[in-house]
């Protein structure tokens, strides 16, 4: 029997209070025992809660030690006085967070409180402290962080925190629609957890999200951004991005404030049509959306690739790329029309210039990628050299690593299209094959391997001549080593010289 059903085994009906030898659940952290022990000693109750109960259930190291007491902010404070540690002011006393630094690590400490929302989409109006653990409890999101634990493993479960464990269900603490429209960034939060764990979204909570999505406008889009970050590197993103798109989140607005004034920003309705928009089962086991999924979900664990993942398809079925022809649906062209889609996407939510750059051209050039690695005629040293002076890559390294992750998108196609691991080592080949040649490829003169000498030979045509050079490697005509160069560099100055 696995530790869940060992816990389940042990339930108090009566107050819904496992008691299980901590030894069991994973190693507490030292730091996190230390207060909540100081605190039990200073008469308070104390209680890991939230995500570090969850995880330790699940076995996985907890990230982040959050705990919860009776004690007030003011009696935090002299606990940690009186054992010496350091409090880490991060603005928090007014919601009843303490933070408490020992051995580098922070341990939030806050005092049992309920949260009162008002009209703001997040943040409560108004918070108060609570008088019980379970009161404090019952104002969390979902069941599963709705858990708390003392130092002696005693753990408190009111809600069926454990039986969602044991089920893989992810369940609103009480009626799903009052939770969302209190806070909607817990619509969200809801999507993330669902890739982070591997879980399946109640139904309930799947009905709710549709009549709560009128308060995502209230949300910042740093908020919305960075959940939607966390989702994508998540270990099983899929989960959560199908909720995302199926609930119609994907299609609601949240806001940025420019100079005071705020403004509408939509969040991802781009993504909407590839749900069920049929492809042609010769090529593809799944619709449009569930291959850009199983695409994502087979994607390696980076944030370039898993949004290039997101979008390698979005050009498909729109007017001008989808077509019927033999019978047959066909998306041409749905590569460049996905690189201006994503591009336009990411501009609009505030991505750095170079992120974009790069999930750009590896939209554009998949379909690419896949031509040269299924033709064995293709010339492939000819597409690298017009890689090389496309402006797009800084450096050989820099290069090398944009077709190192082209070659992984590809592979993650391939998976996605329902094929075995094995149906990717020619791709595999082939970008090894081109990771190869961009040692020897220059993508600026700063790639040359040159020396002094070249320099003084060159003299006042440095400029001119270096182009030159770096234009005739690339080409295949000359080879990329110091003894080489000079002698190009020699013949350059004179027959510049003569033409003068």
């Amino acid at each position: 029997m696995n530790f869940i059903g060992r816990v389940k085994n042990y339930l108090l009906k009566e107050n819904k209070v496992d008691f299980i030898h901590k030894n069991d659940i994973g190693k507490i952290n030292k730091g996190a025992l230390q207060i909540m022990n100081a605190l039990e000693k200073g008469g308070y109750e104390a209680y890991l809660v939230g995500g570090s109960v969850r995880d330790l259930l699940l076995e996985k190291v907890p990230h982040d030690w959050d705990i919860t007491t009776s004690a007030r902010p003011d009696e935090i404070v002299s606990c940690a006085i009186q054992n010496e540690w350091k409090i880490i002011d991060r603005g928090g006393y007014r919601f009843g967070t303490v933070s408490i630094l020992i051995n580098e690590n922070i341990y939030e400490v806050t005092t049992f409180r309920s949260d009162f929302y008002g009209n703001d989409s997040h943040r409560p109006k108004e918070i108060c402290f609570a008088k019980t653990l379970k009161d404090d409890l019952s104002r969390r999101d979902f069941t599963v962080n709705a858990m708390a634990i003392d130092a002696d493993g005693v753990i408190y479960d009111y809600f069926g925190g454990i039986a969602d464990l044991d089920r893989r269900i992810l369940r609103t603490v009480g009626i799903a629609k009052d939770r969302f429209q209190e806070d909607a960034l817990r619509l969200f939060r809801a999507c993330r957890f669902l890739g982070q764990l591997d879980f399946q979204a109640d139904k309930e909570l799947f009905r709710a999200i549709s009549p709560s999505l009128y308060r995502v406008e209230g949300l910042s889009l740093s908020r919305v951004k960075s959940e939607l970050q966390v989702l994508m590197k998540s270990d099983h993103p899929a989960r959560g991005l199908d909720l995302f798109v199926r609930s119609g989140l994907n299609q609601s607005s949240c806001f940025v404030k420019v100079n005071k004034k705020k403004y509408a920003v939509p969040i991802l309705p781009e993504l909407s049509h590839l749900v069920d928009l049929p492809q042609e089962k010769q090529f593809h086991k799944f619709d449009a959306w569930n291959h850009t999924l199983a695409v994502v979900e087979a994607s390696p664990r980076e944030d370039v690739l898993r949004w290039a993942a997101l979008f390698h398809d979005v050009g498909k079925g729109m007017p001008g790329v989808r077509a019927i022809r033999n019978g047959k649906y066909t998306d041409y062209g749905h590569d460049s029309k996905g690189a201006e889609i994503s591009s336009a996407v990411l501009i609009r939510l505030a991505f750095p210039p170079s992120f974009i750059s790069r999930v750009v051209w590896l939209v554009k050039n998949h379909m690419r990628f896949h031509y040269f690695a299924n033709t064995e005629t293709a010339d492939g040293k000819k597409w690298l050299r017009q890689i090389s002076r496309s402006g797009v890559f800084k450096s050989s390294a820099d290069m090398r690593q944009g077709i190192k992750e082209l070659m992984e998108l590809c592979k993650a196609d391939i998976i996605g299209c329902g094929r075995p691991f094995s149906a990717t080592n020619g791709h595999q080949a082939f970008g090894e094959y081109m990771m190869d040649l961009c040692e020897e490829m220059p993508v600026s003169t700063k790639d040359l391997r040159y020396d002094e000498r070249l320099i003084a030979v060159l003299k006042n045509h440095i400029g001119e001549g270096m182009k030159n050079l770096l234009f005739r490697v690339q080409n295949g005509e000359l080879r990329n080593e110091p003894e080489t160069l000079l002698e190009a560099g020699n013949r350059y100055r004179r027959r510049h010289n003569e033409e003068n």
